[in-house]
């Protein structure tokens, strides 16, 4: 018997990781242009829930990346060296 669901493989467990990312970084957006000229601390607590969810799905499809081997070594540039 065939399985009528078969398991995700690495490229489009990456681009489900991508998508929710993308989503994240929205939210963060949509946020940020109805956030009010003086933030109150319920502002202030919504930015850092929304922030951490943007940093957990960057972190999952960091990590799906590898797993699909497009592992970076380092993002950063070597200034002056």
């Amino acid at each position: 018997m065939t399985d009528l669901y078969p398991p995700a493989d690495d490229r489009e467990l990456l681009r489900e990781a991508a998508a929710a990312h993308t989503a994240a970084t929205r939210e963060v957006e949509a946020f940020l242009r109805r956030l009010p000229a003086v933030p109150d601390p319920a502002d202030v607590t919504e930015y850092a829930n929304l922030l951490t969810r943007e940093d957990q799905t960057r972190g999952d499809r960091d990590a799906a990346a590898d797993a699909a081997g497009l592992t970076i070594a380092s993002l950063e540039s070597d200034k002056g060296q």
